[in-house]
């Protein structure tokens, strides 16, 4: 019997053993993903940076695409940073990034963009400076492209202040509560719009009263001092508009800010958009909410969104994939502020704010 019984042990041990070998044989390790080539910079890496040719390019980055485990897309940013601030424990967290999009292989800097970025990093004008420049990779995990140095010259911008107006069909015409566009710098201004309707119509003043405003050109995007000729929104909808009086010319992209996630009728595949209250500088929404979860986010597109780390508070933070969740059924007031910086040079801050209230 005790024979028999070491038999069994002897050949249960075998079976364990098997096992066990069998188990590492499927054991799987993280694959290595890297870059599969070095960014190409152009026109060159060397750049005087002039303000008067801040309209122009001033450098294209473009790379290979990087290659994951997982077919999926692949979101890239582009990072800038000084040589001083690219190595240590506290390595590249002071840079500045840009998101670029989902499987996007390039992006272009304008003279402005690129001296914003120079500047904002303590660069000095007039003086060739050393930045250096990466892309970053984003699926499961976070790769970066090899460093490249560029030598950047950026000027001294001239001090943006003031706010120019716009009174129009949305709000009857009264240029005493017309929504203010902010200067972001000198003979540029960029501000939020929400239209209704047929409310499309504008002028642009450049103070609270009508004794200097600007009317459309020869096409819609050209800008004329004291012309009659009304200016037009594209359609209804939410715009970024942005306006240059140094060219005479403006625009009108579509921009909103919208809810998304179980709680509201798009799930996580549609959000419902928020009209922009010029006079609060708040996006807005009415919704009819249900028990779920709730986030914002940018266009209709996951590139930019915002969610709670801590879901007691109204802080929301960039990127982050906490969501709050309602509890019951309802009508609910729901407000969304960030800082209205410009996202083409400076990205979309860490952190904004918002309330969520059950009438």
């Amino acid at each position: 019997m005790k024979k028999y019984i070491s038999t069994l042990f002897a050949l249960g041990s075998l079976l364990f053993l098997g096992v066990s070998c069998d188990n590492d044989a499927e054991l799987t390790y993280l694959k290595e993903v890297n870059f599969p080539a070095d960014i190409k910079i152009a026109p060159s890496t060397t750049i005087v940076l002039l303000e008067d040719n801040a309209d122009k390019n001033a450098i294209t980055i473009s790379w290979d695409a990087v290659t994951f485990p997982i077919e999926a897309p692949v979101t890239y940013a582009v990072q800038f940073d000084v040589p001083s601030d690219i190595t240590g424990a506290n390595a590249w967290l002071k840079a500045t990034r840009i998101e670029v999009g989902q499987d996007v292989l390039t992006k272009s800097f304008s003279v402005r963009d690129l001296n914003k970025i120079a500047t904002d990093l303590g660069m000095q004008p007039s003086k060739a400076n050393k930045l250096v420049v990466r892309v970053e990779a984003q699926m499961d995990r976070k790769v970066f492209s090899k460093n490249v140095e560029l030598t950047v010259t950026p000027y001294e911008k001239a001090i943006a202040f003031g706010e120019i107006y716009m009174p129009g069909d949305y709000q009857g015409w009264a240029v005493e509560t017309a929504a203010a566009l902010p200067a972001i710098e000198k003979g540029i201004y960029q501000g939020y719009m929400t239209a209704e309707g047929t409310a499309l119509a504008f002028k642009l003043n450049t103070a609270r009263t009508w004794a200097e405003f600007y009317g459309a050109g020869a096409t819609n995007e050209d800008l004329v001092r004291m012309d009659d000729d009304n200016l037009f929104l594209p359609s209804a909808g939410s715009y970024q508009i942005k306006v240059n009086l140094n060219t005479l010319k403006w625009s009108a992209t579509p921009y909103s800010w919208g809810i998304v996630g179980t709680a509201q009728s798009g799930g996580w595949d549609n959000s419902t958009p928020m009209s922009y209250d010029h006079k609060t500088k708040t996006w807005k929404v009415t919704a009819d909410l249900v028990p779920g979860a709730l986030k914002f986010r940018l266009n209709n597109k996951w590139d930019v969104n915002y969610g709670p780390k801590d879901a007691t508070t109204n802080t929301i933070n960039r990127d982050d994939q906490g969501a709050y969740t309602i509890t019951e059924a309802g009508t609910y007031n729901v407000t969304f502020t960030i800082e209205e910086t410009d996202p083409a040079t400076k990205g979309y801050p860490a952190t904004a704010t918002c309330t969520i209230v059950k009438k």
